[in-house]
């Protein structure tokens, strides 16, 4: 975690920076806090051209208070409680794991991470060595089928991993 002076001291030149070269106008100028930028360029809030209260004027909606400081971080609250939903969608029939029986098929026995076993049936599949990493879309599997022990499941498409 970076300490306050690694964060203050950049922060702090960032917004020195910002000022002299963003703030001014092009002939030399000072942009002052009750003027702004305008469709024309060249009103200042409260002219005709813009009246004062304008949209432009007020804060974002979902915003109050004072602006953000330009030389301290802003700080970001502790979660209170875990995601209500997953933050990674995945397929439900696609398994990725290591095939603890391998060979030219048709049956495969497949062992995911959490140490979940399959028993994969897929005829003209390919052929995968005992310990390969594969990633396996697969299917409901065919009741006369029986590949061993494991869930069983048909095999849509079986790929290697890395």
């Amino acid at each position: 975690m970076p300490t306050i002076n690694r964060i203050r001291v950049p922060a702090a030149c960032l917004a020195m920076l910002l000022a002299l070269a963003g703030c001014g106008e092009s002939d030399g100028g000072t942009v002052t806090a009750d003027q702004g930028p305008t469709a024309t360029g060249s009103s200042p809030a409260g002219s005709p051209d813009r009246p004062a209260g304008d949209a432009g004027a007020q804060p974002p909606v979902g915003r109050t208070g004072s602006p953000p400081s330009p030389t301290e971080p802003p700080l970001i609250g502790t979660p209170t409680a875990p995601p209500r939903h997953p933050t990674e969608l995945r397929k439900s029939n696609v398994l990725a794991g290591r095939l603890s029986r391998g060979g030219s098929g048709p049956c495969y026995t497949l062992v995911t991470d959490d140490g979940r076993e399959y028993a994969l049936h897929g005829t003209d599949k390919g052929t995968f060595a005992t310990g390969t990493w594969v990633r396996v879309t697969t299917a409901p599997a065919a009741a006369e089928v029986d590949c061993g022990p494991g869930i069983p499941l048909s095999i849509l498409k079986m790929s290697p991993v890395g």
